[in-house]
Order: structure tokens, then C-alpha cells, then sequence
């Protein structure tokens, strides 16, 4: 199992920009944004449903939910150890705890809908808290 940690979360104004980065230690992410595993990012707030926001695959195809496309970007470095979101044009509703995780996916879903779903997630760190005020 790849253990992650996420950062770079913190307080922002509205309009305002983050970027979130996840290290992978004991293994890189190789194994698993290939074939029928994504990697990616998802949010929880408080008395509202796990959100997924962003995948990334092996060729570099990504997903976004719609309450973020446009606005963040899903990256992965060259060696595969690092995953960054970046976050731009920051809006309230965007206030969360945010996760970096492995997700399996199936065919019957898209992966943004698979990484909103708790059991199909294999690996996920400990979050980064991100706020926005206005």
C-alpha cells in the first residue's frame, strides 16, 4: 500500500488561489493510475456527502466534477511521487477537508463518481483543511 500525505491547504479569500500537493512514500503512484485505477482527489465537509473533484490516468487524461471544472487542475510529476491540485477562483462552497486517494473504477461509472464512493477507495492520507471566506 502507498502512504499519503497531503499539504498546502490553509485559508483564502474568495477569488483567491491554493495548491494542494500529495507525496507517496513506500511506493509511487504508477501502480495505480493504470488499468482500473485512478488516482486522484476528493473533499468532505461537514454535514455534506464525500465529493470527488479530480482523476488522473496513466496518459494523462483527467476528470473533474462539475462544481470545480474550470477552476482546478489535476497534475502528476515525472517520477510519479507527487500529486498537486491546483485550485483557483475560490468560492465558499469550496471550504473542506481534501483528500488525495487510489480509486478503483468499473465501467459502470465514471471515475469522479467511483471516487465519491467510500468503498472504492484503497488509499487515501490524512487531508489538508481549506477554507475560504469571504
Amino acid at each position: 500500500q502507498v502512504q499519503l500525505v497531503e499539504s498546502g491547504g490553509g485559508s483564502v479569500q474568495a477569488g483567491g488561489s491554493l495548491r494542494l500537493s500529495c507525496a507517496a512514500s513506500g511506493y509511487t503512484f504508477k501502480l495505480y493510475h493504470m488499468g482500473w485505477f485512478r488516482i486522484g482527489w476528493f473533499r468532505q465537509a461537514p454535514e455534506k456527502k464525500r465529493e470527488g473533484i479530480a482523476t488522473i490516468d496513466s496518459d494523462g487524461t483527467t476528470s473533474y466534477a462539475d462544481s470545480v471544472k474550470g477552476r482546478f487542475t489535476i497534475s502528476l510529476d515525472n517520477t510519479k511521487t507527487t500529486l498537486y491540485l491546483q485550485m483557483n477562483s475560490l468560492k465558499l462552497d469550496d471550504t473542506a477537508m481534501y483528500y488525495c486517494a487510489t480509486v478503483q473504477i468499473s465501467g459502470s461509472m465514471s471515475p469522479i463518481q467511483a471516487l465519491s464512493d467510500p468503498l472504492r477507495t484503497t488509499n487515501w492520507g490524512q487531508g489538508t483543511q481549506v477554507t475560504v471566506s469571504s
